[in-house]
């Protein structure tokens, strides 16, 4: 069983947004006038003159007036679900995916941590359609108690052999230094798994990004992003020996 607080601001004829001040001038005046001094042979006067004692050694003190504060506000929060109030909350989280989910599409268990939820986690299901695009969100209704809603964003997940830049990707592809002279076709792993073909210029600079489209993710407007391809390579240097 809960013990009761005692509200000691009612002690002192006070609202809880009362001063420092207030405080210190209503005990004054309490004190005086129920003083045993002032009511002899009254067991009541002194019962209340305790009651003033505690109640200003409490709410003069700052740090005692504060847990004093948490402590008067602790039964009526732990009342609340008791009392069936239906309590709108919505909670806003990332879930991060394989690039390949995008593309294909996915379904994902997701564990909702809410503090306000004495039950521990919620778990909801998500379920991403194919050719969904990064950033998009999908709303799920939670549980009745709560009400609101659980907002899940779907994030790019990082992957060592893409870099994301919105819908579109990138990545680098290193070839010989007689490639990059010359030009030709390289060929590397998509997104899928499939090879796609990358022609190279003739005399393609370091660093150089060749565009490869509707190779990337999907939009949020239909569609695909590109494939950005860095050329990467090693400059030859000759050392040849100068005459004397």
């Amino acid at each position: 069983m809960q013990r009761s607080v005692p509200n000691h601001y009612a002690t002192l004829g006070l609202d809880r947004r009362c001063t420092l001040a207030q405080i210190r001038a209503a005990y004054r005046a309490l004190a005086k006038q129920f003083h045993p001094d002032v009511n002899p042979h009254s067991p009541a006067a002194v019962a209340h003159t305790q009651e003033l004692n505690a109640a200003h050694e409490i709410l003069s003190d700052p740090d005692l007036r504060a847990a004093y504060d948490q402590e008067l506000d602790a039964p009526k929060q732990s009342s609340a679900p008791a009392r069936g109030t239906k309590i709108q909350r919505n909670i806003s989280q990332d879930v991060n995916l394989p690039l390949e989910d995008f593309l294909r599409g996915a379904k994902r268990e997701v564990r909702i941590h809410d503090p306000a939820n004495p039950n521990g986690a919620e778990v909801y299901e998500l379920i991403v359609p194919a050719e969904t695009a990064p950033g998009t969100r999908f709303e799920i209704s939670r549980d009745e108690t709560f009400g609101g809603f659980v907002q899940l964003r779907v994030k790019a997940q990082p992957n060592f052999r893409f870099k994301v830049r919105g819908s579109d990707l990138r990545c680098d592809l290193k070839i010989k230094a007689e490639r990059a002279a010359q030009g030709g076709m390289e060929m590397i792993r998509g997104l899928t798994g499939g090879m796609v073909r990358v022609q190279i210029p003739r005399g393609v600079a370091r660093g150089e990004i060749i565009r490869i489209a509707n190779e990337g993710l999907p939009k949020t407007r239909g569609g695909r992003g590109d494939l950005l391809v860095r050329i990467m390579y090693r400059v030859e240097v000759r050392v040849t020996r100068g005459g004397k």
